[in-house]
């Protein structure tokens, strides 16, 4: 019996032989994820757990060949952070997809890894709930979610990811399951490993089960669209609208050529007028939300007012379909950039009170660098998105060294919420302090003796864009 053939038997044995594949019999999209830059690879093995004990079976088994673990949920990422190794093992997330509890006393949803953002919304819209963090992809799974620590454009109101993962039970690459958290919002009982989990791409152990805060739904919707001349206006609005009491739970800022592209791939009409159109530089998009229609009324007409007089050329209330339409559009961003040929995409943060330099200066080294860039973002919490348009490999990876590198010196991040992943964890390797990373290194050697999971995302550092 080969070596291949042990395995393939071992790993039938923990989750039945009806949930392995291998080889050629691997279907091509397991082999990557959205990401632009990152070639695929071809894993040897896929497997389908059902629960936490055959995950754990199944890490003991990989552990022992020492063969190189990735997990897997909707494969919408956009950093290759569950892009295989080559030879490895896939552990796909597809059949652990059940909505556990939906827990109304304690506003908590317990869900399995699999469930996706658009399943969640459909049931806690049954009880007038809400998980409020939006990513712009609702086919994403919680799994891959908790992983990449996903954010979004309501991350200006109720935080990111991070910010409402309660607890999870984990599996750790001996094969131990582990319980962190649970349904309240506080402890203060011991290292918060829930915490340090969450967002590690899958480098420290397998998520097999969240627990979310929820929400109120709050029915009461408003969109505003405010154009400007200069981006720079937009950002210096930014901090106002913040400070103004009106608690917006969107906050985006939209460049010219941005709201071009995704307003023609949408058909969408938004009813500015050819003159405002022209002079705008970029916009302002301010979502608003309450229980009260009065009360959200009142708080548009004052937010109208703030906008006039921060210099808008214009302030728009948008209609419901078109509010719906831009929202939307605004969160497929990533499809238009890709659609028009971008090359790859930063999600850079940075205080907000930085937005303005970090544009200007990104767009200074792009002009230099014979690249494009241009993009949106969430100006409510510092986070750029940018298209990077430059074929040649070469100026393109000195260009997103400079920008990242940029983003640091102004006290930001490489990645605001769609994590490193294989991407961009060499400029991550490259840029971030050494003892920081001497200290990631030692703590996944803790949790991840043999080094199965994920080895080359985010301290492997030796992808390289293709």
């Amino acid at each position: 019996m080969t070596k291949i053939d042990e395995l393939t038997g071992r790993l039938a044995g923990a989750v039945g032989d009806a949930h392995v594949l291998t080889g050629a019999d691997i279907p091509v999209e397991y082999g990557h994820d959205e990401a632009l830059s990152v070639r695929a690879h071809t894993p040897a093995y896929l497997v389908r757990p059902d629960s936490a004990e055959q995950v754990a079976e199944v890490l003991r088994i990989a552990g022992e060949h020492r063969l190189p673990v990735t997990a897997r949920g909707s494969g919408s990422g956009l950093s290759a952070a569950c892009r295989p190794e080559d030879g490895g093992l896939v552990v796909c997330f597809e059949r652990m997809n059940s909505i556990l509890e939906i827990d109304t006393d304690n506003h908590v949803a317990v869900v399995q890894p699999g469930v996706t953002l658009a399943e969640l919304e459909e049931r806690t819209t049954e009880v007038g709930l809400v998980y409020p963090v939006y990513p712009g992809e609702l086919s994403g799974s919680l799994g891959g979610n908790v992983g990449t620590n996903a954010g979004g454009m309501r991350a200006v109101r109720y935080g990111v990811t991070r910010h409402n993962v309660l607890g999870l039970q984990a599996v750790l690459a001996t094969g131990e399951v582990i319980r962190t958290g649970g349904k309240m919002a506080k402890i203060s009982s011991g290292y918060d490993l829930t915490q340090l989990i969450t967002g590690s791409e899958g480098t420290l152990a397998l998520v097999t089960e969240v627990t979310l805060k929820l929400q109120p739904r709050l029915t009461r919707n408003a969109t505003v669209l405010a154009p400007f001349s200069e981006l720079n206006e937009v950002m210096r609005a930014v901090p106002k609208v913040v400070s103004s009491g009106l608690g917006p739970h969107i906050l985006e800022y939209i460049d010219a050529l941005t709201m071009g592209a995704i307003t023609y791939t949408s058909n969408l009409s938004l009813g500015v007028p050819d003159q405002v159109r022209d002079a705008a530089q970029a916009y302002l998009v301010v979502g608003m939300e309450n229980r009260d229609g009065d009360r959200l009324d009142g708080d548009v007409e004052m937010l109208g007012q703030l906008l006039s007089d921060l210099d808008a050329i214009d302030v728009y209330v948008l209609d419901g379909p078109s509010a719906h339409k831009l929202i939307e559009a605004r969160e497929k961003a990533f499809w238009s950039a890709k659609a028009a040929g971008a090359d790859d995409i930063v999600d850079v943060v940075v205080p907000r009170a930085a937005m303005p330099e970090f544009l200007e200066r990104s767009r200074e080294l792009a002009t230099d660098n014979g690249s494009g860039v241009v993009g949106c973002g969430h100006a409510g919490d510092g986070n750029v998105h940018l298209a990077v348009f430059q074929k040649d490999p070469e100026l393109r990876s000195a260009l997103l060294h400079d920008m990242f590198a940029l983003g640091m010196r102004l006290g930001g991040a490489i990645s605001g919420e769609h994590g490193l992943g294989t991407a961009k964890a060499r400029y991550f390797v490259e840029l971030e302090d050494p003892a920081k990373l001497d200290l990631m290194r030692r703590i996944k050697q803790t949790f991840d003796p043999n080094g199965i999971l994920n080895p080359s995302v985010l301290l492997g550092g030796k992808e390289r864009a293709q």
